[in-house]
């Protein structure tokens, strides 16, 4: 087994912790030793394990370790995975044993990326780095998704679409087929996005709207 921690005491830290133990009930791949947080105090637990300290603690850790940033903010995790300078932490991808490939062999992860439970992913699908999959998320085919994205619940992007970087989807998003999504964009709950978007601008409605604020 490979000693593996959470960066993220909070609820999705969590939740990663409970799938990182389903992961395990499949074969024995980690062993979660605990938490690093910088808002959150040494010793702090929980019943999934106890914060081992903050991102100076961890950039001096002494031994190999994996570390899977559960943090809702993409631009945290942005920052996060650049301060991290340990040599010895890698960034692996998390998988909930029921995610549905079409033909993963075909599907390509770079690293960081958290799949969790009932997500579908079609085939010849391309996925940057430390993205969040936040369940029952739908790729289509030949999608291609950047780096730094949020997928809240129930999101749907169509086949052949691409995605930049650093976008939230809210909860039952539906992105709809060969369209091209910027960077920094925010998509409210519900929305339906039936045209390319922009950079930086926040989007909601049927069919979704740039908003202005």
């Amino acid at each position: 087994m490979k000693d593996i921690a959470i960066y993220g005491f909070g609820g999705f830290g969590h939740e990663v912790s409970c799938l990182i133990h389903h992961i395990n009930r499949t074969g024995k791949i980690w062993n979660l030793i605990g938490f690093f947080d910088d808002g959150v105090a040494p010793g702090n637990s929980c019943k999934y394990g106890k914060v081992l300290g903050d991102l100076s603690i961890l950039n001096t850790w002494k031994s190999p370790l994996s570390i899977v940033i559960a943090i809702g903010n993409v631009d945290i995790i942005k920052n996060l995975s650049q301060s991290i300078t340990n040599p010895l932490v890698d960034f692996p991808n998390l998988i909930a044993p029921n995610v549905f490939f079409f033909d993963q062999e075909s599907v390509t992860l770079g690293k960081g990326n958290i799949i969790t439970f009932g997500c579908r992913m079609s085939c010849n699908i391309s996925i940057g780095n430390f993205n969040i999959f936040n369940g029952c998320v739908s790729l289509g085919h030949d999608v291609v998704v950047g780096n730094n994205n949020l997928f809240f619940p129930e999101t749907r992007i169509s086949g052949q679409t691409v995605l930049g970087d650093y976008n939230y989807f809210g909860s039952k998003t539906f992105v709809s087929q060969c369209l091209k999504i910027g960077n920094h964009n925010r998509f409210a709950a519900g929305s339906i996005v039936l045209r390319n978007t922009k950079d930086n601008h926040l989007y909601m409605g049927n069919p979704a709207k740039k908003i202005e604020i």
